[in-house]
């Protein structure tokens, strides 16, 4: 039997107590309601296929030893991020466009915060990282191997994950802190930091303060130093004798451009209308978001599986009856 969403008992809508709920109601998109089931068929179709992907990828690179190399093993954390954050947030948001079911208890409530905004931030890293391995490889072909090693693979996951952790630990304290006595209905379909934070019942300068600087410090120093890599990756391309290398050359890069064109567009249309875009409407703002949350997992893999020679000749090996496997 479906759900309808209201106010908790204990919740009015304009109590002035401060308040901790012990759980909240995801609303989905408002002002689409009548359409959440057509939504939800894309949605699931493109989650399945995300999933399908992503661990397509994982076995592909696992099961050749020839694949362990830096841009790869790069990629296999890229997709575990993927994974996490799209898993985290979709089945719960397919729960609410089905069944009307947005109930979710506060403490799992944080924990979708955390876990997304610092998987995201992980998979900013990790573009990053990826970036840095472009650069290397195309500036200093002759030393790749000898800066990346495996070791340092490793250590550089280690320090992205730790950095989306350490810097994304505090959001989940600052909004149990926080008095909700307006209403405990959010509207979005999973549960975010600045969404929480429009319902709260108290001030929030610091809690915003903190979020942006937060933001900065990681998708936007990232993206910066990505841009910076890819100058001097062209200053080294334009100066190479031939056409020919010219382009072959642009083209190792091409998969990894086209990739964070997807992940950063919605990103940061996401990020600044939650915070600058009062005019925006809201269903279209939530809208993008899920975009966010779902169509690069699922994009990622498809764009280096089709545009990596190495990983669909794997690809095509593992997955076809009519070619032994090496």
């Amino acid at each position: 039997m479906k759900r309808k969403l209201t106010l908790a008992p204990d919740m009015p809508a304009y109590n002035k107590t401060d308040v901790h709920p012990s759980t909240f109601l995801l609303f989905g998109i408002p002002g689409l309601e009548a359409s959440h089931i057509w939504i939800s068929i894309p949605f699931c179709i493109i989650y399945l296929l995300a999933l399908l992907a992503n661990f397509s990828i994982l076995f592909v690179i696992k099961t050749d030893h020839t694949l362990y190399e830096p841009m790869y093993l790069l990629l296999c954390m890229l997709a575990v991020a993927h994974l996490i954050v799209c898993t985290t947030a979709i089945p719960k948001l397919l729960s609410v466009f089905w069944f009307d079911d947005g109930e979710i208890r506060f403490e799992a409530c944080l924990t979708q915060v955390f876990l997304i905004h610092s998987c995201s931030t992980m998979e900013s890293g990790f573009f990053l990282a990826m970036a840095f391995d472009r650069y290397v490889a195309i500036c200093h072909p002759l030393r790749h191997s000898m800066i990346l090693t495996h070791t340092v693979i490793r250590k550089i996951g280690l320090a992205i994950v730790l950095r989306g952790t350490v810097l994304l630990s505090p959001h989940p304290f600052l909004l149990r802190w926080l008095p909700y006595c307006k209403t405990n209905i959010i509207s979005h379909t999973y549960c975010e930091f600045m969404a929480l934070i429009k319902i709260a019942c108290a001030e929030t300068k610091i809690h915003r303060a903190y979020s942006l600087i937060v933001a900065f410090l990681t998708g936007g120093v990232d993206f910066i130093l990505i841009i910076c890599s890819y100058i001097l990756i062209l200053h080294t391309v334009f100066h190479l004798p031939s056409k020919d290398a010219r382009l072959k050359t642009l083209g190792t890069c091409g998969s990894h451009v086209l990739v964070i064109m997807v992940s950063y567009t919605p990103a940061f249309f996401s990020f600044l209308t939650h915070r600058f875009g009062h005019h925006v409407a809201p269903h279209v703002h939530i809208f993008v978001a899920n975009i966010y949350l779902l169509i690069p997992p699922m994009v990622y893999p498809i764009i280096y599986g089709v545009r990596t020679k190495k990983i669909w000749d794997r690809f095509l090996k593992v997955f076809s009856f009519s070619k032994p496997l090496n």
